[in-house]
């Protein structure tokens, strides 16, 4: 039986080339399309669908309202079709925060190979979606407030400064996909100011990473902001890639530096994980501790491999708490992990395994 999709969008030309592409697929069927929420309402009782697509910026009432209110009062599958703007990248973030399972730029119509991989990418997504785990924030993705852990969270032996050798020496790499978004906001907000350097790989568009890194910034004690070609890897700061460029890491005379290249993608990303990874198996191998979070496909799995085989620790977050358990699976099917845990733990879990690897060399 085919997946379900409803089509919200005040656009009548983008429900048409939305509705085209969707029914492309043999097993996804448009059962309905709605020029605004209020007329989504209805089709949402009467067509019973199994994933939404819906636009941000529409009449009658904003896509972020009507999304607030349906994961409040009938959660399903919902995938943003946002515009390319800053404004829309803020507002992606937001319904991801809301509880959408994922997003996609609205395509551009005037290029034939542009649609052409559109198709297979909202397709995809469809599919992820309508098997991903519903999630309904329990916080207001509004507040401008930091959503940091207590202090005491951070109990159980894994509290405090980190020694300066192990700020200097380890990295943390951790890659994501869908889900990512918040799976990385909850996994950095566990984590203290004190924190050896952290890259980041989560696949979106070039406009989207900006806005992600800045949301991130402004919750977290870390410093966070988008990687640069060349700048050095400092402690209390993470990296993300930016949506253009593939992020690896090199070791150089005085520590790490951060490397982007444009190459052709891997897994069908730029940026990949699979980069990041297999460049820290490399560069540095068991100073680097790997994570790989919630997302569909492959992406990270034989770099995270790579990366424990060069004497890395390694951990996955674990299916329950997973949107879409894709990469953890992929990685964990080939040993690539050294550890699963729910992601609600993986931050302390990687807090732990710092000052047990500096109390091991203590000993050594």
């Amino acid at each position: 039986m085919a997946i379900k999709v409803l089509v919200v969008d005040d656009s009548a030309l983008m429900r048409s080339v939305l509705s085209e592409v969707i029914n492309s697929a043999p097993d996804l069927e448009v059962v309905g399309v709605a020029p605004d929420p209020i007329a989504a309402r209805e089709l949402i009782k009467t067509l019973n669908p199994d994933v939404l697509t819906l636009d941000i910026e529409m009449p009658k009432m904003d896509g972020l309202d009507f999304l607030a209110r349906l994961m409040r009062l009938r959660p399903m599958p919902v995938v943003m079709i946002s515009s390319l703007t800053k404004r829309g990248s803020e507002a992606t973030l937001q319904a991801l925060e809301l509880g959408a399972v994922d997003f996609l730029p609205k395509p551009k119509l005037d290029s034939v190979g542009g649609i052409e991989s559109y198709r297979v990418e909202i397709c995809d997504k469809v599919r992820a979606a309508y098997s991903a785990r519903p999630r309904v924030s329990a916080a207001s993705p509004f507040s401008s407030k930091p959503l940091l852990h207590e202090p005491s969270s951070l109990s159980g032996g894994v509290s405090g400064g980190l020694p300066e050798r192990v700020l200097h020496d380890r990295l943390v790499l951790i890659g994501a996909s869908t889900g990512g978004t918040e799976a990385i906001k909850e996994v950095l907000c566990s984590m203290p100011e004190q924190m050896p350097g952290i890259l980041i790989v989560q696949h979106m568009p070039e406009m989207f990473t900006a806005s992600f890194a800045k949301r991130l910034d402004g919750l977290c004690r870390l410093r966070v902001k988008e990687a640069e070609h060349g700048e050095k890897v400092l402690p209390g700061t993470a990296y993300l890639a930016p949506g253009h460029s593939h992020l690896s890491v090199r070791r150089s005379a005085g520590g790490y530096v951060c490397e982007l290249s444009q190459a052709e993608p891997v897994n069908r990303h730029r940026p990949a994980v699979d980069v990041l990874f297999n460049s820290a198996a490399s560069q540095v191998g068991a100073n680097a501790l790997g994570v790989i979070l919630t997302g569909m496909g492959k992406d990270g799995a034989q770099g995270l491999l790579a990366m424990r085989q060069a004497g890395a620790w390694t951990i996955g977050q674990d299916q329950d708490s997973c949107v879409v358990y894709g990469m953890p699976r992929e990685a964990a099917a080939i040993g690539a992990l050294e550890e699963v845990a729910p992601l609600k733990d993986v931050g302390l879990r990687v807090l732990a395994r710092l000052r047990g690897s500096e109390r091991r060399s203590m000993k050594a």
